[in-house]
């Protein structure tokens, strides 16, 4: 296990979900399944009734973005662009045009990587039922892949499919933005210290009241296990594994949920990849072109970022770092 901490002291980081500590007093915890996924909070507050209502907060925001970017609730904001763009350009909230406009930006920088419109493969796999597509299924779903065919109207504030069969999934960062208007509702309401974890995205507030919030970078093949620890304050961190929703099948290939737009299938070069940054919406966003990427490209588009970092454990179990992150001389480091 390496301890990022004994690397350098110059960045704030975090990822993968906190690592056990005990509650103390003015410290308030809730959890809840929201967005298919688990939503934990944690803060300090000096008055309860202030900490109960900041929690509450949080989790309605957190439903009603679920509400709203759902592709599973037919009433949601997506699921009716999904129904209706293929066919006429469609209206959207200011908010979901702000988001696929990310989206777009992020497909152009990664040259694809990121893509919105991977759902019309995305849909055709079942991790649960270990159910994937045939070959002819997906070189029919293929054709209607592509993030240039997702055509936005700035002007009108619309959204239209330019392609036959096209659905878009805001998957790739529809958590971290939550957790980032999670940020913000907390610093209105006055709290200095808190952590928001929304599956592998988390934000952390402050530091934890002395000392920095000790996150722990999970080990791809060993749940209870960690690979780097990272002492941490005032950062967003996402991880994307290849272990959160998969299936191997009879020859041991894995098939995962995330999905290289240009094939289709999952990549299969890298094990997990955790980001750093400013904000979650980004952090996620890039934890999705990497994986895709794999180590080189990935960590070149890293490296050409500003205040953004990466940890990525490659197929072969090694753990590579972006510069941000290492001391002098140090290239990887194996578990």
């Amino acid at each position: 296990m390496f301890d990022i901490s004994r690397a350098t002291a110059t960045r704030k980081f975090v990822a993968g979900g906190p690592l056990q500590y005990t509650v103390n007093s003015g410290w308030f915890k809730r959890e809840e399944s929201i967005m298919g996924t688990a939503i934990s909070l944690e803060l300090w507050s000096d008055n309860r009734a202030d900490g109960e209502a900041a929690m509450d907060a949080v989790m309605e925001e957190m439903h009603r973005i679920d509400r709203t970017m759902s592709p599973h609730k037919a009433d949601s904001e997506l699921s009716r662009i999904n129904r209706d763009a293929g066919t006429h350009p469609v209206a959207v909230s200011s908010e979901m045009f702000h988001l696929l406009a990310r989206a777009e930006h992020f497909s152009r920088l990664s040259d694809g990587a990121f893509d919105i419109s991977y759902a019309a493969v995305g849909r055709l796999y079942d991790y649960r039922l270990r159910k994937r597509p045939s070959a002819a299924a997906l070189t029919e779903a293929q054709t209607a892949v592509g993030w240039r065919s997702v055509v936005l109207d700035a002007r009108a504030q619309t959204v239209h499919f330019a392609h036959p069969g096209m659905c878009i999934d805001l998957g790739g960062f529809a958590k971290g933005y939550a957790v980032d208007n999670a940020a913000t509702l907390l610093h209105q309401r006055g709290i200095d210290h808190a952590n928001i974890s929304a599956g592998g995205d988390s934000r952390v507030i402050g530091d934890r009241r002395g000392r920095p919030w000790t996150i722990g970078i999970r080990d791809p093949r060993q749940p209870d296990a960690v690979v780097a620890l990272l002492p941490l304050e005032d950062t967003s961190i996402s991880t994307s594994g290849d272990y959160e929703r998969f299936f191997d099948d009879e020859e041991g290939t894995r098939f995962h949920h995330l999905i290289d737009p240009s094939t289709g299938e999952s990549p299969r070069s890298v094990r997990s990849v955790t980001i750093l940054g400013e904000d979650g919406l980004t952090t996620e966003a890039f934890s999705k072109c990497v994986f895709v990427l794999g180590v080189e490209k990935g960590l070149r588009l890293i490296e050409a970022q500003h205040s953004v970092d990466a940890v990525v454990v490659d197929a072969a179990g090694v753990l590579h770092y972006s510069s941000g992150l290492l001391a002098p001389g140090q290239q990887q480091m194996r578990q």
